[in-house]
């Protein structure tokens, strides 16, 4: 029998710090909230992700800077 070897290296951190992926996904949150409000409201389709998409990118930019 042949012992299988890991391909992944035994030092290696995960994929995302936590602090980053906690920003993201609050990002992401915000911003599918927004859009879902923004449907709601009888706006066009693409007004709404427009707006989900912006302030999910605003608020990146202030998560990142609130969340030390």
């Amino acid at each position: 029998m042949t012992h299988r070897q890991s391909r992944r290296p035994a030092d290696s951190g995960p994929f995302l710090p936590l602090r980053t992926a906690v920003v993201l996904l609050t990002a992401l949150d915000f911003g599918l909230i927004i859009g879902g409000l923004t449907a709601l409201t009888g706006a066009h389709p693409a007004a709404a992700v427009i707006a989900g998409l912006t302030t999910a990118g605003a608020s990146t930019a202030a998560l990142r800077t609130l969340i030390n």
